[in-house]
C-alpha cells in the first residue's frame, strides 16, 4: 500500500512539472550567447585579471560586426592613435575634425561633441588608415554642411556621419564622395550608416576604387533646380569599383542617377569593373533611374523599386535598368557595354501610376530580364546580348543578401545615421514607407524634389552638445564603460589591447557595442 502511495505521489510531481514546461513549448532554455565585453556574469566582475589575447591576423576579420561586401576586410585605424574631436569649429586647430583627419598614421577619431560642423572648404581624407566613429558623438550626432567630405585615401572606415551640404556656399559638388579615374584607385574603403543629402551635384559618388563597400546609408533630396551650371541636377550618385558593393542603401527623392553605374568609360578597364548592386531601395525618382555601366560585370539583385508621386507625374518608365553603350568620348572605344546578371528585383505598385506604368512594373516582377524591365539605351544592341544566366562570382560570400521585400523592411528600420535618427531621416523613411512627400521645391521642383535646403527643415535641429562621459586616459573609451568591463580607466594603452575579444581591440569592442543592434540578425 505504501509503495502505491509513493508511486502516485511521484507521478503527480512528474505530471506537474511536465504541464509547467508545456505551457510555453518555445521557451529557450539555453543561456544567452556571451557578448564581447559583457560584464553581467558575476564571474566576469570579480578581481580576476582579464585574459590578454595576441593581436590577430586582421586580413580575414571583418571591419566590424555587420560589415559586408568588397570592403568588408578594411581595418581603418585599428590599433592606432585616438584623436578626440572637442570642437565644432573648422579652423584646423587641435580638437577639430579637420585637425584629426589631417593627422597621419593609424588613427581612430571619436567625438566628445555633437552638432553641425560648418566646413570652410572641402574636407578631404588624404592620409591612409583611418576610422571615423561618428557613433561616439553625443546627441544630436555629427552633421557636416557647406562642403564635401571626400575620401582620397586607402583603408578608410566612416560610420554614422551625416553630410548635408546645402547651397549656401554656392559650391557645385557632392555631399560625400570618393572617386578615381583609373585603377587601382584607392583601396579598402567602407562607408556605413551615413546620411547624405542636399547636394548640388550627386549626393554620394564612389567609383574607381578597389575593395569598396557602401552600406546602410540614406541618400536623399539632392537639390534639383539649384546652382549647378547645367541647371537641373538633383542626382543620387555615380557608383562603381573593382570590386565594389552597394547594399542596403535608400535612395529617395532624386531627379536621376539612382544610381548611374560609371562603367569603365574613364579607366578603359572593363575587365576590372565589378559591381554588386543589391538590396537597395529606390524611391520617387525621374529620368532613367538606374542606368549606365559602359563596360564591366554587374550583379543587380534583390533591389526594391518603389515609384512615388514624381514617377506618376513624369510618367517615368518602371524599369530595373537602362544599359548604355559607350560613345567613345572618354577613355575607351566606342561600342563597349557591360554584362549583367539581373534577378530578384521587385517593383511595388503605386495607385497613381498610369496603366502602362503598372503594366511595366508587373512585367518586371514577372521577369526581371523582360524587354521592358531591362533595356538598352536607343536599342543600340539587343538587351539579351548583355545578360548572363548566373551571378558573377565577385564576392566569396553572399549570405548577407536578403530578399528585396525583407531588405526594404530592414532598410527602413536601420539605414542612415540611425543610432540617433534625426528628423530629416525620420521624414524620408516615413515618406518612403507611405509613398508620399512633404515638400516641394521653390524653383520648380515638385512631388518631393526640392531645390534648396530651405525648402525643408534645414540644419535647425542640430543644436551643439558636449558629452558628459569622462575619459580619463584619453583612449576613446569612457571611464564608466571601462570599469564595467574590467578595463583600467587610467591606462591609456589598454584600448589597443585584445582583452575583451580575440578579433577586435578593446576600443573597437566599445565602438561596436554602441551600434551592434542596428543590423538585421537574419534574412
Amino acid at each position: 500500500m505504501n509503495k502505491l502511495l509513493l508511486g502516485a505521489f511521484l507521478a503527480s510531481i512528474f505530471l506537474s512539472l511536465t504541464a509547467c514546461s508545456e505551457e510555453n513549448p518555445e521557451q529557450d532554455t539555453n543561456p544567452p550567447a556571451e557578448q564581447p565585453g559583457d560584464s553581467t556574469d558575476p564571474e566576469d566582475s570579480g578581481d580576476d585579471p582579464l585574459p590578454e589575447y595576441p593581436a590577430p591576423d586582421r586580413s580575414t576579420i571583418a571591419a566590424f560586426p555587420g560589415a559586408e561586401g568588397a570592403g568588408k576586410l578594411t581595418t581603418g585605424g585599428a590599433g592606432g592613435t585616438v584623436y578626440t574631436v572637442t570642437s565644432l569649429k573648422d579652423d584646423g586647430s587641435e580638437g577639430t575634425l579637420r585637425w584629426a583627419i589631417e593627422k597621419s598614421g593609424k588613427r581612430t577619431i571619436v567625438f566628445a561633441v555633437g552638432g553641425t560642423i560648418s566646413l570652410t572648404k572641402q574636407l578631404q581624407i588624404k592620409n591612409d588608415d583611418i576610422t571615423i566613429a561618428g557613433q561616439t558623438a553625443p546627441q544630436p550626432g555629427i552633421c557636416l554642411k557647406d562642403y564635401t567630405l571626400r575620401v582620397n585615401a586607402n583603408n578608410v572606415i566612416i560610420r554614422f556621419i551625416r553630410s548635408r551640404m546645402g547651397d549656401e556656399c554656392k559650391t557645385e559638388d557632392d555631399a560625400m564622395n570618393g572617386y578615381q579615374s583609373s585603377y587601382p584607385g584607392k583601396k579598402n574603403i567602407i562607408i556605413d550608416h551615413c546620411s547624405m543629402s542636399w547636394s548640388t551635384d550627386e549626393c554620394a559618388s564612389f567609383y574607381g576604387n578597389t575593395d569598396f563597400t557602401m552600406q546602410w546609408c540614406i541618400i536623399s533630396e539632392s537639390l534639383t533646380n539649384s546652382i549647378h551650371t547645367k541647371q537641373q541636377h538633383g542626382y543620387g550618385g555615380i557608383w562603381g569599383g573593382s570590386p565594389a558593393t552597394f547594399h542596403h542603401n535608400l535612395l529617395a527623392h532624386h531627379s536621376n542617377r539612382t544610381p548611374r553605374l560609371c562603367g569603365s568609360r574613364y579607366s578603359n578597364r572593363a575587365d576590372m569593373e565589378q559591381v554588386d548592386l543589391c538590396n537597395n531601395v529606390i524611391y520617387n525618382w525621374t529620368g532613367e533611374g538606374a542606368y549606365g555601366a559602359q563596360g564591366g560585370s554587374y550583379n543587380i539583385i534583390n533591389n526594391y523599386y518603389k515609384p512615388g508621386p514624381v514617377n506618376a507625374a513624369k510618367k517615368t518608365h518602371c524599369r530595373i535598368f537602362t544599359a548604355y553603350v559607350d560613345d567613345g568620348k572618354n577613355q575607351q572605344a566606342k561600342g563597349v557595354y557591360g554584362k549583367f546578371y539581373v534577378n530578384g528585383n521587385y517593383f511595388e505598385t503605386y495607385d497613381k501610376l498610369s496603366a502602362s506604368q503598372k503594366t511595366e512594373a508587373a512585367n518586371a516582377n514577372a521577369d526581371n530580364t523582360s524587354s521592358t524591365a531591362f533595356v538598352v539605351k536607343n536599342n543600340e544592341i539587343s538587351s539579351q546580348n548583355l545578360l548572363v544566366s548566373s551571378r558573377f562570382p565577385i564576392l566569396d560570400d553572399y549570405s548577407f543578401v536578403q530578399t528585396a521585400q525583407n531588405a526594404y523592411k530592414a532598410i527602413l528600420q536601420y539605414a542612415g545615421a540611425s543610432n540617433i535618427r534625426d528628423n530629416i531621416d525620420k521624414r524620408i523613411v516615413d515618406e518612403t514607407e507611405k509613398g508620399t512627400f512633404t515638400y516641394t521645391g521653390s524653383s520648380g521642383g515638385a512631388n518631393g524634389l526640392i531645390d534648396t535646403q530651405t525648402d525643408v527643415e534645414g540644419w535647425s535641429e542640430y543644436v551643439s552638445a558636449a558629452t558628459t562621459q569622462q575619459d580619463s586616459d584619453k583612449d576613446g573609451i569612457p571611464d564608466e564603460w571601462e570599469t564595467a568591463n574590467g578595463l583600467n580607466p587610467n591606462d591609456g594603452n589598454d584600448g589597443n589591447k585584445y582583452n575583451l575579444n580575440k578579433e577586435y581591440t578593446n576600443l573597437e569592442v566599445y565602438l561596436n557595442s554602441l551600434v551592434n543592434s542596428l543590423y538585421p540578425t537574419n534574412n
